[in-house]
């Protein structure tokens, strides 16, 4: 008799994968080398990634939405392999982030933690393994959002390079991630940036209370015809927005806050002084 290994699919995004093949493949009756015709890989490759022993690819994802005709559907393999690729991003990120690589202009507005695009990979890393020590995401996924974040801020060294604004509010640069050393060399990279020909950062202050228009973190994006894309985000859910009844009151609220914060010197003399450790 042949032993079957017990899956396990709420473990982990992959072992979904592998649990989602199995039984759709059981479903038709099929074993794994009745299988291998048709999806064009070994029944050893297979059973690799049923059992969660080897990773899914995008080519391996592809090729079992056509055998199985789940292409485009709830229960595509493609989707599944993005989940896994991108380690649990939120719903309409993967969309904004192909804007994001063509927009000439960024407008970005973060509370609590730094704007990703200005993140060292140290500070980065440190939100992931926190991640990871609640059990939000695996380890494997935490190196994969590392990664991703990487990949993105590399797309925006292009030429001609878009014009990035960056208002953050104050607890940004306030709250400590990772110890002294982590924190030291982020705001650093805060000063490097403002310091860029097609950058503008600003600190949103404490002080300026109830006339700070954005409670969410929002990003704003002008794409090369100047339509605007609008993407926000709570803790458990993002939005992408492409309706100018409903973005242009985004970028307005935007501009007021932009009006509120301090100036770009004020800004960086801000950081400059948290790094000396005076308040």
């Amino acid at each position: 008799m042949v032993n079957i290994k017990e899956l396990r699919p709420e473990r982990s995004a992959r072992a979904a994968f592998g649990a989602h093949l199995r039984r759709l493949r059981e479903a038709r009756g099929w074993s794994q080398e009745d299988l291998a015709g048709p999806m064009e890989y070994s029944s050893q490759h297979i059973s690799a990634v049923e059992t969660d022993r080897k990773p899914p690819t995008l080519r391996f994802s592809r090729k079992a939405d056509v055998v199985f005709g789940t292409a485009g559907t709830d229960d595509s393999f493609e989707r599944q392999w993005r989940e896994i690729r991108h380690g649990n991003l939120l719903e309409g990120f993967q969309e904004y982030v192909v804007y994001e690589g063509r927009a000439v202009e960024l407008r970005l507005y973060n509370i609590g933690i730094i704007p990703g695009l200005l993140q060292t990979p140290e500070y980065a890393r440190v939100l992931a393994d926190s991640a990871v020590q609640r059990r939000a995401i695996t380890p494997e996924q935490a190196t994969e959002r590392v990664t991703f974040l990487t990949e993105r801020q590399a797309a925006l060294a292009r030429d001609p390079a878009p014009m990035v604004f960056v208002t953050m509010d104050e607890s940004c640069i306030r709250r400590p991630v990772g110890g002294p050393a982590v924190m030291d060399a982020q705001l650093a990279r805060l000063i490097e940036f403002a310091e860029q020909p097609n950058t503008l950062l600003q600190v949103a202050p404490y002080e300026i209370g109830e006339r700070r228009t954005l409670n969410l973190p929002v990003n704003l994006l002008t794409l090369s015809d100047r339509s605007v894309i609008c993407y926000a985000e709570s803790q458990a859910q993002g939005n992408l927005d492409r309706e100018p009844t409903s973005v242009l009151p985004m970028l307005t609220a935007y501009h007021q806050l932009h009006a509120e914060a301090l100036s770009q010197a004020a800004s960086v003399a801000m950081i400059s002084q948290l790094r000396k450790g005076t308040p």
